[in-house]
């Protein structure tokens, strides 16, 4: 699986909104300009991410939009399955049941279970990166002495 803009973009919005927004919400312009993002391109996933419940939003002059979940309660993983479309490696992988017809051995393919295989153990790792986590890593990593 190769991931889109929206996981990598939706992964700074989130981070962005979770540092300017402890107190007020944060308008989408300043987000876009932080990240340089396009505000049309965050507005969808925002829209998205409302839906889900992750954001909240505040309409009028001193709106914006704040996290709607603690970061200790939101996963890199969460927001890859909210953006996706598909969280699947391959094709053949996104199916339950191993007949989906993308390829001429689908149902009989042993190596199809790698695939799944695969998919399982990246959302495993991705589960266990927590927003609050990743901020806690940044802040170790780029420590000034």
């Amino acid at each position: 699986m190769r991931l889109t803009t929206k996981s990598r973009y939706g992964t700074r919005l989130i981070l962005d909104i979770t540092v300017h927004g402890k107190d007020k919400p944060v308008p989408l312009s300043d987000v876009a300009g932080r990240q340089n993002i396009s505000v049309k391109y965050l507005e969808q996933l925002v829209s998205k991410l409302k839906k889900a419940g992750i954001i909240k939003s505040h309409r009028g002059p001193f709106g914006g939009h704040m996290l709607a979940k603690s970061p200790d309660e939101i996963t890199i993983g969460t927001i890859v399955r909210i953006l996706e479309e598909s969280t699947a490696i391959t094709d053949c992988a996104e199916q339950e049941n191993q007949v989906c017809g993308v390829c001429n051995r689908a149902g009989e393919c042993l190596s199809r279970w790698v695939w799944v295989e695969a998919s399982r153990a990246m959302f495993d790792c991705l589960d266990k990166i927590t927003i609050s986590g990743l901020l806690a890593t940044e802040n170790e990593v780029f420590k000034k002495d």
